[in-house]
């Protein structure tokens, strides 16, 4: 098992994967503003189940591709330290989207429908697995025990992180929403530090040693 200090790291990450701007977030928003908590529910399930993928198919892969192509760590790490970088550039961009910015559809959907759609959104969402992809290696460790068994530990924390801020997200969409377009000093605070925080971590994944 991977010890609690190491996991401190990737805690925060995972904070920072939940309120970076991504469909699931503006999904969640959405449908809890315009269909009621409800119906946010049901798509937050569907999101979850999404994560639930991922960690399957990422768990299975980086255990086959760490264990048969060692310099795949390499790559993994370079495609990583792009990603978060070019995720800190769209946080502060111009034209970039917060969290906060939901659409105006008034249709309510079905619960199969919502939670289909939830599902998809996260499973087709390149963020997710990239973020799986490029993070796990950086705290597995042979020397922890079995890769898949720590791939599998890394992937509940995140999704329990991810369940509590999209629970909370949903039963406080209406509030937070009016929140942030009454203020919009805060939601510049939020990019910035949002742009910062991933810049760091992707200067911290490039210069991080290969195993």
């Amino acid at each position: 098992m991977i010890p609690f200090h190491e996991l401190l790291f990737f805690i925060l990450a995972a904070l920072i994967l939940v309120v970076s701007p991504g469909p699931n977030m503006i999904y969640l928003i959405s449908k809890s503003i315009t269909q009621g908590k409800r119906s946010g529910f049901v798509s937050l399930t569907g999101v979850i189940c999404g994560f639930l993928f991922h960690i399957v198919m990422v768990s299975f892969g980086l255990t086959a591709i760490l264990l048969a192509v060692p310099f795949a760590y390499t790559v993994l790490k370079v495609t990583g330290t792009v990603y978060l970088l070019y995720l800190a550039y769209k946080a502060i961009r111009p034209a970039g989207k917060t969290i906060f910015e939901v659409d105006g559809d008034k249709t309510h959907d079905s619960p199969k429908k919502l939670f289909t759609v939830g599902f998809l959104t996260n499973v087709l969402n390149p963020k997710v697995a990239v973020f799986y992809v490029s993070f796990f290696p950086q705290f597995i460790k042979p020397e922890y025990g079995s890769v898949l068994t720590q791939s599998f530990q890394l992937g509940l924390i995140q999704v329990l992180i991810s369940f509590s801020i999209n629970l909370v997200i949903v039963l406080t969409a209406a509030k937070v929403a009016v929140f942030f377009s009454d203020h919009p000093m805060w939601v510049k605070i939020q990019k910035w530090f949002m742009a910062s925080v991933l810049t760091y971590l992707a200067l911290k994944m490039a210069f991080s040693k290969a195993k």
